[in-house]
Protein backbone atom coordinates (compact mmCIF):
# COMPACT_ATOMS: atom_id res chain seq x y z
CA UNK A 1 0.00 0.00 0.00
CA UNK A 2 1.22 3.08 -1.17
CA UNK A 3 0.96 6.95 0.69
CA UNK A 4 0.07 9.21 -1.14
CA UNK A 5 -0.10 13.35 0.29
CA UNK A 6 -1.53 15.90 -2.02
CA UNK A 7 -1.07 18.92 0.75
CA UNK A 8 1.32 20.67 2.53
CA UNK A 9 1.34 21.54 6.24
CA UNK A 10 1.35 25.52 6.88
CA UNK A 11 0.30 28.03 8.50
CA UNK A 12 -1.36 25.57 10.95
CA UNK A 13 -3.21 23.62 8.14
CA UNK A 14 -3.15 21.20 4.80
CA UNK A 15 -2.60 23.22 1.89
CA UNK A 16 -2.36 23.00 -1.96
CA UNK A 17 0.70 23.04 -3.37
CA UNK A 18 1.99 26.04 -5.58
CA UNK A 19 2.92 23.42 -8.16
CA UNK A 20 2.30 19.73 -9.15
CA UNK A 21 5.91 18.98 -8.97
CA UNK A 22 6.10 15.79 -6.73
CA UNK A 23 8.80 13.56 -4.64
CA UNK A 24 8.61 10.02 -4.57
CA UNK A 25 9.86 8.10 -1.68
CA UNK A 26 11.01 4.69 -2.41
CA UNK A 27 11.56 1.57 -0.10
CA UNK A 28 15.21 0.83 0.48
CA UNK A 29 14.81 -2.92 0.63
CA UNK A 30 12.77 -3.49 -1.77
CA UNK A 31 12.84 -0.67 -4.38
CA UNK A 32 9.38 -0.48 -4.82
CA UNK A 33 7.47 3.18 -4.06
CA UNK A 34 6.61 4.10 -0.73
CA UNK A 35 4.33 6.76 -2.02
CA UNK A 36 4.96 10.39 -2.76
CA UNK A 37 3.84 14.03 -1.77
CA UNK A 38 4.00 17.60 -2.84
CA UNK A 39 7.40 18.97 -3.94
CA UNK A 40 7.31 22.78 -2.28
CA UNK A 41 8.32 25.63 -4.46
CA UNK A 42 10.00 29.17 -3.35
CA UNK A 43 6.34 30.20 -3.67
CA UNK A 44 5.44 27.40 -0.79
CA UNK A 45 9.00 28.84 1.34
CA UNK A 46 7.76 32.57 1.10
CA UNK A 47 4.48 31.25 2.15
CA UNK A 48 5.44 29.09 5.11
CA UNK A 49 8.22 31.94 5.87
CA UNK A 50 5.40 34.58 6.03
CA UNK A 51 3.16 32.24 8.07
CA UNK A 52 6.02 31.89 10.70
CA UNK A 53 6.76 35.70 10.38
CA UNK A 54 2.93 36.13 11.50
CA UNK A 55 3.28 33.77 14.27
CA UNK A 56 6.43 35.13 15.93
CA UNK A 57 5.77 38.76 15.44
CA UNK A 58 1.94 38.69 16.19
CA UNK A 59 0.38 35.86 17.33
CA UNK A 60 1.57 35.98 21.12
CA UNK A 61 3.77 32.98 20.73
CA UNK A 62 6.99 34.50 21.45
CA UNK A 63 5.88 36.15 24.19
CA UNK A 64 3.88 33.05 26.02
CA UNK A 65 4.80 32.72 29.33
CA UNK A 66 7.21 29.78 29.49
CA UNK A 67 4.47 26.97 31.27
CA UNK A 68 2.27 27.55 28.37
CA UNK A 69 4.59 27.46 25.91
CA UNK A 70 5.88 24.23 27.36
CA UNK A 71 2.78 22.61 27.68
CA UNK A 72 1.84 23.15 23.62
CA UNK A 73 5.43 21.51 23.65
CA UNK A 74 4.33 18.16 25.73
CA UNK A 75 1.48 18.16 23.78
CA UNK A 76 3.09 17.93 20.69
CA UNK A 77 5.44 15.35 22.56
CA UNK A 78 1.99 12.96 23.41
CA UNK A 79 0.85 13.23 19.82
CA UNK A 80 4.42 12.33 18.53
CA UNK A 81 4.17 9.14 21.05
CA UNK A 82 1.01 7.92 19.80
CA UNK A 83 2.40 8.04 16.37
CA UNK A 84 5.89 6.17 17.27
CA UNK A 85 4.85 2.90 15.95
CA UNK A 86 4.15 4.33 12.47
CA UNK A 87 7.29 6.99 12.87
CA UNK A 88 9.51 3.77 13.15
CA UNK A 89 8.43 1.56 10.68
CA UNK A 90 8.73 4.56 7.79
CA UNK A 91 11.51 5.92 8.64
CA UNK A 92 13.08 2.23 8.26
CA UNK A 93 10.84 1.19 4.95
CA UNK A 94 12.69 4.75 3.25
CA UNK A 95 16.52 4.89 4.34
CA UNK A 96 17.04 1.22 5.67
CA UNK A 97 17.65 1.95 9.32
CA UNK A 98 16.90 -1.22 11.55
CA UNK A 99 13.55 -1.19 12.95
CA UNK A 100 15.76 -1.56 16.80
CA UNK A 101 17.26 1.75 16.35
CA UNK A 102 14.50 3.42 14.85
CA UNK A 103 12.48 2.29 17.74
CA UNK A 104 15.40 3.57 20.16
CA UNK A 105 16.04 6.93 18.15
CA UNK A 106 13.16 8.23 15.85
CA UNK A 107 10.51 7.33 18.74
CA UNK A 108 11.68 7.27 21.70
CA UNK A 109 14.90 9.32 21.61
CA UNK A 110 12.37 11.83 19.93
CA UNK A 111 9.50 11.94 22.34
CA UNK A 112 11.83 11.98 24.83
CA UNK A 113 14.02 15.53 23.65
CA UNK A 114 10.68 17.00 23.15
CA UNK A 115 9.87 16.84 26.63
CA UNK A 116 12.91 17.86 28.07
CA UNK A 117 12.70 20.91 26.23
CA UNK A 118 9.54 21.47 27.19
CA UNK A 119 10.68 21.02 31.33
CA UNK A 120 13.82 23.26 30.25
CA UNK A 121 11.21 26.03 28.83
CA UNK A 122 9.13 25.56 31.90
CA UNK A 123 11.84 26.59 34.03
CA UNK A 124 13.15 29.01 32.10
CA UNK A 125 13.63 33.20 33.17
CA UNK A 126 13.48 35.42 30.12
CA UNK A 127 15.30 37.90 32.10
CA UNK A 128 18.04 38.19 35.07
CA UNK A 129 18.54 41.10 37.27
CA UNK A 130 22.40 41.40 37.08
CA UNK A 131 24.35 43.79 39.81
CA UNK A 132 27.12 45.48 37.87
CA UNK A 133 30.50 46.33 39.72
CA UNK A 134 30.22 49.61 39.16
CA UNK A 135 27.22 50.34 41.23
CA UNK A 136 24.33 49.42 39.21
CA UNK A 137 21.85 47.11 38.20
CA UNK A 138 21.43 45.79 34.03
CA UNK A 139 18.75 43.40 33.13
CA UNK A 140 19.68 40.47 30.56
CA UNK A 141 16.89 39.77 28.60
CA UNK A 142 17.05 36.07 26.38
CA UNK A 143 14.79 36.71 23.34
CA UNK A 144 13.81 34.19 20.91
CA UNK A 145 15.69 34.79 17.82
CA UNK A 146 12.93 35.37 15.39
CA UNK A 147 11.94 32.34 12.59
CA UNK A 148 13.97 29.72 11.87
CA UNK A 149 14.64 28.03 8.54
CA UNK A 150 15.68 24.22 9.42
CA UNK A 151 17.50 22.05 7.01
CA UNK A 152 16.83 18.18 8.21
CA UNK A 153 19.06 14.80 6.71
CA UNK A 154 17.90 11.68 5.40
CA UNK A 155 19.54 9.28 8.00
CA UNK A 156 17.96 10.04 11.10
CA UNK A 157 14.55 12.47 10.07
CA UNK A 158 12.44 12.31 13.23
CA UNK A 159 14.95 13.18 16.13
CA UNK A 160 16.95 15.59 14.27
CA UNK A 161 13.87 17.36 12.95
CA UNK A 162 13.22 17.47 16.83
CA UNK A 163 16.71 18.56 18.00
CA UNK A 164 16.19 21.82 16.50
CA UNK A 165 12.10 21.84 17.06
CA UNK A 166 12.76 21.35 20.76
CA UNK A 167 14.65 23.99 21.21
CA UNK A 168 13.11 26.51 18.66
CA UNK A 169 9.54 26.62 20.29
CA UNK A 170 10.93 26.26 24.06
CA UNK A 171 12.69 29.31 23.13
CA UNK A 172 9.70 31.00 21.30
CA UNK A 173 11.01 30.66 18.38
CA UNK A 174 8.95 29.77 14.88
CA UNK A 175 10.11 27.11 12.30
CA UNK A 176 10.21 26.54 8.82
CA UNK A 177 11.68 22.89 8.37
CA UNK A 178 12.68 21.28 4.61
CA UNK A 179 13.25 18.39 4.89
CA UNK A 180 15.28 15.40 2.59
CA UNK A 181 13.56 14.51 -0.49
CA UNK A 182 15.36 11.00 0.70
CA UNK A 183 12.69 10.97 3.58
CA UNK A 184 9.49 12.50 2.99
CA UNK A 185 7.17 10.56 4.47
CA UNK A 186 7.54 10.97 7.98
CA UNK A 187 7.51 15.14 7.96
CA UNK A 188 3.68 14.55 7.46
CA UNK A 189 3.36 12.24 10.14
CA UNK A 190 5.04 14.87 12.13
CA UNK A 191 2.71 17.44 11.03
CA UNK A 192 -0.66 15.58 11.91
CA UNK A 193 0.83 15.26 15.07
CA UNK A 194 1.60 18.96 15.34
CA UNK A 195 -1.89 19.75 14.08
CA UNK A 196 -3.59 17.41 16.83
CA UNK A 197 -1.60 18.84 19.15
CA UNK A 198 -2.36 22.13 18.29
CA UNK A 199 0.24 23.70 17.77
CA UNK A 200 -0.48 27.50 16.79
CA UNK A 201 -0.69 28.20 13.04
CA UNK A 202 2.64 28.94 11.62
CA UNK A 203 4.82 28.28 14.48
CA UNK A 204 5.74 24.65 13.14
CA UNK A 205 5.20 24.81 9.14
CA UNK A 206 7.07 21.60 6.69
CA UNK A 207 8.30 22.60 2.84
CA UNK A 208 9.47 19.07 1.24
CA UNK A 209 12.10 19.94 -1.62
CA UNK A 210 15.92 19.34 -2.76
CA UNK A 211 19.10 21.43 -2.15
CA UNK A 212 17.74 24.33 -4.29
CA UNK A 213 15.04 24.27 -2.15
CA UNK A 214 17.10 24.79 0.46
CA UNK A 215 19.45 27.14 -0.54
CA UNK A 216 16.36 29.28 -1.14
CA UNK A 217 15.38 29.19 1.79
CA UNK A 218 19.23 29.33 3.75
CA UNK A 219 19.08 32.78 1.96
CA UNK A 220 15.26 34.06 2.28
CA UNK A 221 15.11 37.63 3.74
CA UNK A 222 12.64 36.27 6.13
CA UNK A 223 14.56 34.35 8.08
CA UNK A 224 16.60 35.19 11.08
CA UNK A 225 18.65 32.27 11.82
CA UNK A 226 19.36 29.22 9.98
CA UNK A 227 20.00 25.23 11.53
CA UNK A 228 21.65 23.24 9.12
CA UNK A 229 22.45 19.45 9.93
CA UNK A 230 23.94 18.05 6.63
CA UNK A 231 27.62 16.89 4.56
CA UNK A 232 30.35 19.65 5.47
CA UNK A 233 30.20 20.28 1.82
CA UNK A 234 27.00 22.15 2.39
CA UNK A 235 27.37 23.54 5.55
CA UNK A 236 30.99 25.48 3.71
CA UNK A 237 28.06 27.54 1.74
CA UNK A 238 25.51 27.61 3.80
CA UNK A 239 28.29 29.46 6.27
CA UNK A 240 29.54 31.76 3.91
CA UNK A 241 25.60 32.69 2.71
CA UNK A 242 24.44 33.27 6.33
CA UNK A 243 28.43 35.44 7.00
CA UNK A 244 27.30 37.09 4.50
CA UNK A 245 23.69 38.01 5.20
CA UNK A 246 25.40 38.24 9.26
CA UNK A 247 22.25 35.50 9.66
CA UNK A 248 22.87 33.14 13.20
CA UNK A 249 23.48 29.49 11.99
CA UNK A 250 23.96 26.48 13.48
CA UNK A 251 25.51 23.51 11.38
CA UNK A 252 26.13 19.93 12.64
CA UNK A 253 28.05 18.63 9.85
CA UNK A 254 30.35 15.17 8.69
CA UNK A 255 32.86 13.37 10.72
CA UNK A 256 35.54 10.80 10.95
CA UNK A 257 35.92 9.87 14.09
CA UNK A 258 38.63 7.86 16.08
CA UNK A 259 37.98 4.63 18.07
CA UNK A 260 41.60 4.54 20.32
CA UNK A 261 41.74 0.78 21.88
CA UNK A 262 44.34 1.31 24.44
CA UNK A 263 46.65 -1.93 24.81
CA UNK A 264 44.79 -2.84 27.95
CA UNK A 265 41.58 -3.07 26.67
CA UNK A 266 39.12 -6.08 26.84
CA UNK A 267 38.25 -6.80 23.15
CA UNK A 268 35.27 -8.61 23.95
CA UNK A 269 33.98 -5.73 25.33
CA UNK A 270 35.06 -3.47 22.98
CA UNK A 271 33.34 -5.35 20.10
CA UNK A 272 30.20 -5.17 22.51
CA UNK A 273 29.79 -1.94 22.58
CA UNK A 274 31.34 -0.66 19.46
CA UNK A 275 28.04 -1.55 17.04
CA UNK A 276 26.37 1.50 18.02
CA UNK A 277 29.77 3.95 18.03
CA UNK A 278 30.98 2.48 14.98
CA UNK A 279 28.06 0.92 12.73
CA UNK A 280 24.59 2.48 14.15
CA UNK A 281 22.12 2.91 11.12
CA UNK A 282 24.58 0.86 8.55
CA UNK A 283 27.18 2.93 9.01
CA UNK A 284 24.92 6.13 8.20
CA UNK A 285 25.85 8.16 11.43
CA UNK A 286 27.82 11.50 11.33
CA UNK A 287 29.56 10.76 14.49
CA UNK A 288 30.45 7.16 14.01
CA UNK A 289 33.91 5.87 14.64
CA UNK A 290 34.91 4.25 11.50
CA UNK A 291 38.93 4.77 12.00
CA UNK A 292 39.88 1.85 14.67
CA UNK A 293 43.20 2.92 15.78
CA UNK A 294 44.82 -0.62 17.55
CA UNK A 295 48.66 -0.61 19.16
CA UNK A 296 51.33 -2.46 17.29
CA UNK A 297 51.67 -5.27 19.91
CA UNK A 298 47.82 -6.38 19.51
CA UNK A 299 47.34 -5.08 16.10
CA UNK A 300 46.77 -8.57 14.36
CA UNK A 301 44.33 -9.53 17.21
CA UNK A 302 42.04 -6.54 17.18
CA UNK A 303 42.00 -6.99 13.32
CA UNK A 304 41.08 -10.67 13.74
CA UNK A 305 38.40 -9.44 16.30
CA UNK A 306 37.03 -6.93 14.56
CA UNK A 307 36.86 -8.85 11.42
CA UNK A 308 34.94 -11.52 13.43
CA UNK A 309 32.04 -9.26 15.15
CA UNK A 310 31.55 -7.50 12.22
CA UNK A 311 31.55 -11.01 9.90
CA UNK A 312 28.90 -12.16 12.76
CA UNK A 313 26.46 -9.44 12.09
CA UNK A 314 22.57 -10.18 10.68
CA UNK A 315 21.96 -8.24 7.27
CA UNK A 316 18.80 -8.16 6.30
CA UNK A 317 15.02 -6.85 6.07
CA UNK A 318 15.60 -3.59 8.17
CA UNK A 319 11.54 -4.45 9.80
CA UNK A 320 13.08 -7.38 11.29
CA UNK A 321 13.80 -6.65 14.95
CA UNK A 322 17.21 -9.37 14.60
CA UNK A 323 18.87 -7.54 11.54
CA UNK A 324 21.46 -4.98 12.84
CA UNK A 325 22.80 -3.80 9.28
CA UNK A 326 20.08 -3.38 6.54
CA UNK A 327 19.99 -1.47 3.12
CA UNK A 328 21.98 1.75 2.17
CA UNK A 329 19.43 5.04 1.85
CA UNK A 330 19.65 5.27 -2.09
CA UNK A 331 21.15 3.32 -5.20
CA UNK A 332 23.16 6.87 -5.47
CA UNK A 333 24.44 6.56 -2.12
CA UNK A 334 25.00 2.47 -2.31
CA UNK A 335 27.39 3.60 -5.60
CA UNK A 336 29.32 6.60 -3.92
CA UNK A 337 29.81 3.74 -1.02
CA UNK A 338 31.27 1.09 -3.36
CA UNK A 339 33.16 3.63 -5.22
CA UNK A 340 35.29 4.20 -2.12
CA UNK A 341 35.79 1.22 -1.15
CA UNK A 342 36.87 0.68 -4.45
CA UNK A 343 39.10 3.38 -3.57
CA UNK A 344 40.35 1.73 -0.56
CA UNK A 345 41.29 -1.28 -2.29
CA UNK A 346 43.29 0.88 -5.01
CA UNK A 347 45.14 2.76 -2.64
CA UNK A 348 46.66 -0.29 -1.22
CA UNK A 349 44.41 -0.78 1.71
CA UNK A 350 44.14 -4.88 2.71
CA UNK A 351 40.58 -5.94 3.01
CA UNK A 352 39.88 -8.10 5.95
CA UNK A 353 36.37 -8.46 5.27
CA UNK A 354 33.12 -7.87 2.80
CA UNK A 355 33.55 -5.64 0.38
CA UNK A 356 31.06 -6.34 -1.94
CA UNK A 357 27.11 -6.84 -1.71
CA UNK A 358 25.25 -9.72 0.86
CA UNK A 359 25.27 -13.18 -0.76
CA UNK A 360 21.72 -13.85 -1.26
CA UNK A 361 20.43 -10.51 -1.29
CA UNK A 362 18.97 -9.97 -4.79
CA UNK A 363 16.97 -6.81 -3.93
CA UNK A 364 17.52 -3.55 -1.84
CA UNK A 365 20.72 -1.18 -2.00
CA UNK A 366 22.97 -3.20 0.48
CA UNK A 367 26.76 -3.27 0.82
CA UNK A 368 28.60 -6.21 3.37
CA UNK A 369 29.95 -5.05 6.45
CA UNK A 370 33.40 -4.39 4.88
CA UNK A 371 37.01 -4.31 7.22
CA UNK A 372 39.81 -2.74 5.89
CA UNK A 373 42.98 -3.24 7.25
CA UNK A 374 46.28 -1.91 7.05
CA UNK A 375 45.17 1.48 6.19
CA UNK A 376 47.21 4.93 6.23
CA UNK A 377 45.83 7.75 7.84
CA UNK A 378 46.23 10.20 5.26
CA UNK A 379 44.54 7.79 2.67
CA UNK A 380 41.17 8.65 1.12
CA UNK A 381 38.72 5.66 2.57
CA UNK A 382 40.63 7.24 6.39
CA UNK A 383 40.10 10.60 5.36
CA UNK A 384 36.67 11.31 3.71
CA UNK A 385 33.46 10.36 5.37
CA UNK A 386 31.79 7.25 3.66
CA UNK A 387 28.86 6.68 5.33
CA UNK A 388 28.48 2.98 5.26
CA UNK A 389 29.78 0.09 7.42
CA UNK A 390 32.95 0.29 6.50
CA UNK A 391 35.28 0.82 9.48
CA UNK A 392 39.42 0.69 8.97
CA UNK A 393 41.78 -0.33 11.27
CA UNK A 394 45.28 1.92 11.47
CA UNK A 395 48.65 0.93 13.45
CA UNK A 396 49.92 3.01 16.03
CA UNK A 397 52.74 2.97 18.12
CA UNK A 398 52.61 4.87 21.87
CA UNK A 399 49.21 6.50 23.25
CA UNK A 400 51.17 9.95 21.84
CA UNK A 401 50.96 8.35 18.46
CA UNK A 402 47.22 7.17 18.84
CA UNK A 403 46.29 10.92 20.03
CA UNK A 404 48.03 12.74 17.01
CA UNK A 405 46.67 10.26 14.78
CA UNK A 406 43.22 10.66 15.97
CA UNK A 407 43.50 14.45 15.66
CA UNK A 408 45.03 14.26 12.03
CA UNK A 409 42.24 14.97 10.74
CA UNK A 410 39.94 17.51 9.04
CA UNK A 411 36.90 16.43 11.00
CA UNK A 412 36.35 16.16 15.41
CA UNK A 413 32.31 15.67 16.00
CA UNK A 414 32.98 12.13 17.92
CA UNK A 415 35.26 9.16 19.24
CA UNK A 416 35.62 6.27 21.77
CA UNK A 417 38.76 5.34 24.14
CA UNK A 418 38.50 2.05 24.91
CA UNK A 419 40.98 0.65 28.21
CA UNK A 420 40.78 -1.37 31.35
CA UNK A 421 41.58 1.81 33.07
CA UNK A 422 38.73 4.42 33.01
CA UNK A 423 41.15 7.17 34.21
CA UNK A 424 43.66 6.72 31.74
CA UNK A 425 40.71 6.31 29.18
CA UNK A 426 39.78 10.00 30.80
CA UNK A 427 43.19 11.11 30.13
CA UNK A 428 43.25 10.03 26.46
CA UNK A 429 39.75 10.96 25.57
CA UNK A 430 40.67 15.06 27.23
CA UNK A 431 43.23 15.15 24.18
CA UNK A 432 41.39 14.40 21.21
CA UNK A 433 40.00 17.23 19.30
CA UNK A 434 36.67 16.55 18.79
CA UNK A 435 33.14 17.82 20.42
CA UNK A 436 31.87 14.60 21.79
CA UNK A 437 33.85 11.52 22.99
CA UNK A 438 32.59 8.52 24.55
CA UNK A 439 34.78 6.40 27.26
CA UNK A 440 34.27 2.66 26.77
CA UNK A 441 31.15 2.93 24.56
CA UNK A 442 29.02 6.35 22.61
CA UNK A 443 25.36 7.45 24.19
CA UNK A 444 24.28 10.85 22.64
CA UNK A 445 23.28 12.59 26.00
CA UNK A 446 20.04 14.26 25.33
CA UNK A 447 21.27 16.78 28.68
CA UNK A 448 24.62 17.68 27.34
CA UNK A 449 25.40 19.87 24.08
CA UNK A 450 26.88 18.10 21.14
CA UNK A 451 28.54 19.03 18.14
CA UNK A 452 31.76 19.44 16.31
CA UNK A 453 35.05 21.53 16.34
CA UNK A 454 36.99 21.98 12.92
CA UNK A 455 34.78 20.95 9.77
CA UNK A 456 32.14 19.00 11.36
CA UNK A 457 30.58 22.35 12.44
CA UNK A 458 29.35 25.39 14.43
CA UNK A 459 26.99 25.60 17.29
CA UNK A 460 25.62 22.76 19.85
CA UNK A 461 22.65 20.97 19.96
CA UNK A 462 21.17 19.04 22.61
CA UNK A 463 21.19 19.57 26.39
CA UNK A 464 20.10 23.60 27.45
CA UNK A 465 23.08 24.70 25.58
CA UNK A 466 20.86 24.24 22.53
CA UNK A 467 18.67 26.69 23.44
CA UNK A 468 20.81 29.87 23.68
CA UNK A 469 21.82 29.10 19.85
CA UNK A 470 17.70 30.10 19.18
CA UNK A 471 18.22 32.89 21.36
CA UNK A 472 19.26 36.90 21.22
CA UNK A 473 20.42 38.58 24.31
CA UNK A 474 19.75 42.20 25.21
CA UNK A 475 21.60 44.41 27.90
CA UNK A 476 18.98 47.14 29.72
CA UNK A 477 21.57 48.96 32.03
CA UNK A 478 19.86 50.68 35.18
CA UNK A 479 22.48 53.24 36.73
CA UNK A 480 20.32 55.98 37.17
Amino acid sequence: MTVVHDKLYIDGGWVDPATDRRIEAINATTEEPLGSVPEASEADVDRAVQAARRAFDDSGWSTLPAADRAAVINRFADAVEKRTEQLTRTVSLQNGMPISLAQAMEGGYGVALLRYYAALAAASERVERRPSPLGFDTLVQRNPVGVVGAIVPWNYPVVLAITKIGPALAAGCTIVIKPSPGTVLDGFVLAEAADEAGIPAGVINWVPGGRELGAYLVQHPGIDKVAFTGSTAAGRIIAENCGRLMRPVSLELGGKSAALILDDADLNKVTEGLFFASLANNGQTCMACTRILAPSNRYDEVVDAISAWMGNLKVGDPLDPSTEVGPLASSEHRDRVEGLIAKGRGEGARLALGGGRPAGINRGWYVEPTLFADVDNSSTIATQEIFGPVLSVIKYDSDDDAVKIANESDYGLGGTVWSSDPERAIAIADRVQTGTIGVNGYVVDLNAPFGGVKQSGLGREFGPEAISGYQQLKSIYLPG
